[in-house]
């Protein structure tokens, strides 16, 4: 080995000495903080979160098929036909409200007519029996049957009408309810259709 050799040599593990022996930099105790929470928070493990809770549909007490609900009150109807707005139909800017309204329903072989008002204090519905009744088209037939039916006053008529010679038959009534007065009326093809259909929409009826 050369002189000059053996004397680069030698500084050289002198530089890596005194290298290794020199004072270590001093770290900043904030930065250490800072590290030492965020390694700890990195450790926390994560969980799942709790489901929200979902809402079930709770048990009707009776069934909706055949029921109409609308304009604050219920009202039963066979299930294969449904009521639609006459009011609207006849004038678009003025449907049918809580306040008064016609609703109508129908197939071949039934139609369904109800209407109401607001009328306050009225006791005897008898006024929108007589509304309900188209002149000249419908007649009364045998005695009008008077009953309470839960709280509510509740008159019935059979009638017979010219409207269309496939429905002859029917039926009409009226009653109060709260602080309005309802009337019903149905053509059916059969003498005694209507008062069956009656009673089932009435059982029904809720206000």
């Amino acid at each position: 080995m050369t002189k000059l050799l053996r004397v680069i040599l030698s500084f050289s593990l002198l530089a890596v000495f005194l290298a290794a022996c020199a004072p270590k930099k001093a770290i900043d105790p904030d930065t250490q903080i800072r590290q030492a929470v965020a390694a700890t928070m990195a450790a926390i493990p994560t969980y799942t979160p709790y489901p929200v809770p979902t809402s079930y549909p709770t048990p009707t007490p009776m069934t909706l098929a055949g029921l109409f609900c609308e304009y604050q009150f219920c009202i039963g109807h066979p299930p294969d036909i449904a009521f639609f707005d006459v009011s609207a139909q006849r004038n678009p800017a003025a449907p049918s409200s809580y306040g008064q309204g016609l609703m109508a329903a129908y197939n071949t072989n039934l139609f369904i007519e109800i209407i109401w008002q607001h009328a306050p204090g009225t006791a005897d519905p008898k006024f929108l029996l007589d509304l309900i009744m188209e002149p000249e088209v419908d007649t009364r037939v045998g005695n009008m049957d008077v009953k309470l039916i839960r709280d509510m006053n509740v008159i019935y008529t059979p009638i017979t009408s010219t409207t269309t010679a496939l429905l002859p038959n029917g039926g009409a009534a009226a009653w109060t309810c709260g602080e309005r007065v309802f009337a019903w009326k149905a053509y059916t093809p059969q003498d005694g259709q209507a008062v069956t259909l009656f009673e089932e929409a009435i059982q029904r009826f809720r206000c």
